[in-house]
């Protein structure tokens, strides 16, 4: 997964690079807050950020505030990193849009656990968008059958829009995940079906009588 760094300073980004390196993340870098918004504007970026907040051109909580407006590229978890450490400063970051908040000097296995829990964030947004999508294509498919159908008066066939005529349960399947069973209706059962069940059974009677006549 590729993580953002944008912090002016050499010797913390190189430190910061270091570790993530080791910890098997792929760093893009950036040296100012400008640069770290151009990146993250870019196809295939960075979806966790790590942003200093004192930065020259745009600082951490301006690309922060940037990111959370009118953002359609994908939520970004961003990582803000800075010496302020008063409980004004932490509130500020998270107002501005920041979704975690780590004091310098930190402790280097608590930012990879903070890395984690960013990265288990990315990976829900990831599945709850394929769901959401699969979700939109469903529904898609539903739409298919609502509006008007031709249907056959007589044999209620379903005309498609090829002029093709199909068997209901044969255009529904075509166009949802709808699968059939057959049975009869108490309607049917009575006008049609009990009349054919009573010949089958007088008939089957009457072939027992003839193999087995009486003495």
């Amino acid at each position: 997964m590729k993580v953002l760094i944008a912090e002016d300073d050499d010797v913390s980004r190189r430190i910061l690079e270091y570790w993530l390196k080791k910890w098997g993340y792929e760093v893009v870098i950036a040296h100012n807050g400008q640069q770290a918004l151009e990146i993250l504007n870019q196809k295939n970026a960075p979806r966790i950020a790590i942003l200093d907040w004192m930065m020259p051109v745009m600082d951490g909580l301006d690309v922060c505030r940037h990111v959370r407006k009118q953002w359609d590229k994908g939520y970004v978890y961003i990582i803000m990193l800075t010496a302020k450490d008063t409980k004004q400063d932490i509130v500020e970051a998270l107002e501005a849009g920041a979704d975690d908040y780590i004091n310098k000097p930190y402790y280097q296995g608590e930012l990879q656990s903070r890395i984690k829990v960013g990265r288990r964030i990315i990976e829900l947004e990831k599945d709850l968008s394929t769901k959401i999508e699969s979700l939109e294509e469903a529904l898609n498919h539903v739409k298919k059958l609502q509006g008007l159908l031709p249907i056959c008066s007589y044999c209620k066939k379903v005309r498609d829009d090829n002029n093709y005529w199909h068997q209901v349960e044969e255009y529904v399947t075509q166009f949802s995940d709808a699968r059939f069973s057959h049975g009869i209706c108490p309607d049917c059962y009575e006008k049609y079906a009990k009349a054919d069940l009573e010949e089958f059974k007088k008939q089957r009677s009457q072939k027992k009588v003839e193999k087995n006549p009486p003495e």
